[in-house]
């Protein structure tokens, strides 16, 4: 671009890390931005400021919370002994939308990988064992991927819980699934369905 536009490149190239958006689609939708200013440019940095203020991870579970605890954490009704250990907070999104888990949450922020030397240190397998000790739990769910990783960290975990009934997602999950990108029907299935590892 020429001369003065540098905070319009600066934008752009911010825009163009984001997930599924490169350069030519940063460039539209930055283009798009200003022409609806006040309808969109404007109302989107104020919600991004606000956010980057005052979001958070929840210190019990690690959702993204604007509090010290998320909702979920915080609601009575949601302690009822389960909890679904999911990769990220996509997936707990994901789970939610479905409106089928009525339990708590525990995201690991990732999972085992020896290619990426991320072991149960880099995750939040200690404070979910930790979880385990102080909360009346009777059932922990493994919602991960049907991925290699995903699996061995899944078998992981259950090694970690003895005398806990430990089950995992079953059908409607593919191999190499990610709960993210799975509808809500199957992401129902898959829970209802649930099998002891």
């Amino acid at each position: 671009m020429s001369n003065g536009t540098e905070d319009l490149d600066n934008l752009i190239a911010l825009m163009a890390k984001l997930p599924g958006l490169g350069p030519r689609s940063a460039r539209r939708a930055v283009l798009h931005l200003i022409k609806k200013r006040s309808l969109l440019l404007l109302p989107l940095a104020d919600a991004m400021q606000t956010v980057g203020a005052n979001v958070r991870e929840c210190l019990n579970c690690a959702n993204i919370c604007t509090g010290d605890l998320c909702d979920i954490c915080q609601s009575e009704k949601r302690a009822n002994g389960q909890i679904a250990v999911v990769e990220d907070v996509a997936d707990l999104w994901a789970m939610e939308r479905s409106a089928v888990f009525k339990g708590r949450y525990h995201v690991l922020g990732g999972t085992l990988s020896a290619l990426d030397a991320i072991g149960p240190d880099e995750l939040r397998i200690p404070k979910l064992v930790d979880r385990i000790k102080t909360e009346e739990v009777t059932e922990v769910i493994l919602a991960l991927g049907a991925t290699i990783d995903g699996q061995t960290t899944a078998h992981y975990i259950a090694d970690q819980l003895p005398g806990i009934t430990v089950t995992s997602l079953a059908q409607g999950v593919p191999v190499g699934g990610e709960l993210d990108y799975l509808d809500d029907g199957t992401i129902t299935a898959a829970l209802n369905a649930r099998k002891s590892l």
